[in-house]
C-alpha cells in the first residue's frame, strides 16, 4: 500500500516511532507492505523545513530518515505521470483534486495498491483507488 504523508506526519506529531508506526498501519491495512510515493516524500521533507523549532525540525527529520531508509519509494515516473494526467482520473467533471493527492493516487492505482491517508476526502474521487483511513 502507499502511504499519503498525512498518516506519517500524524504519527511524527505524536511521538510515535517508525517501527511503532508501521506496526499500526500493518495491523490496519491486513498486513499490506507500506510504502511511499516520491510525491509523498516530498511532502515530509516540505514539512521538515517548515518546522517552527530546531527541536521540532531535528525530530521530523529523524522520523523521516528512518522512514525513508526502512520503506520502498516509488518514484514517479512516465506511466504514473500519464495515469495522474487523464481527465478520467478524477471521477466527475468540476472536481478538482490537489495536484500532489492526484499523484500519490495515481501512484497507488498505478501498482494496483490501495492508500492509506489520515483524510480519505480527495483520494475517493478517484476512479478504481482502494482507500484506507487510519
Amino acid at each position: 500500500m502507499i502511504l499519503d504523508s498525512s498518516v506519517a506526519i500524524a504519527a511524527e506529531r505524536r511521538g510515535e516511532t517508525v517501527q511503532v508506526f508501521l506496526h499500526g498501519v500493518i495491523e490496519t491495512a491486513s498486513d499490506q507492505k507500506a510504502a511511499l510515493s516520491a510525491v509523498g516524500v516530498v511532502e515530509l521533507i516540505h514539512g521538515i523545513h517548515r518546522a517552527d523549532t530546531p527541536e521540532r525540525r531535528a525530530r521530523r527529520e529523524a522520523f523521516v530518515e528512518e522512514l525513508f531508509a526502512t520503506v520502498a519509494i516509488y518514484p514517479l515516473t512516465t506511466d504514473i505521470a500519464k495515469l495522474a494526467g487523464n481527465p478520467d482520473t478524477e471521477q466527475q467533471r468540476g472536481v478538482v483534486i490537489p495536484f500532489a493527492d492526484l499523484l500519490i493516487g495515481a501512484t497507488a492505482l498505478s501498482f494496483g495498491y490501495s492508500l492509506l491517508t489520515v483524510n480519505p476526502r480527495h483520494f475517493e474521487r478517484v476512479p478504481g483507488l482502494s482507500v484506507i483511513q487510519l
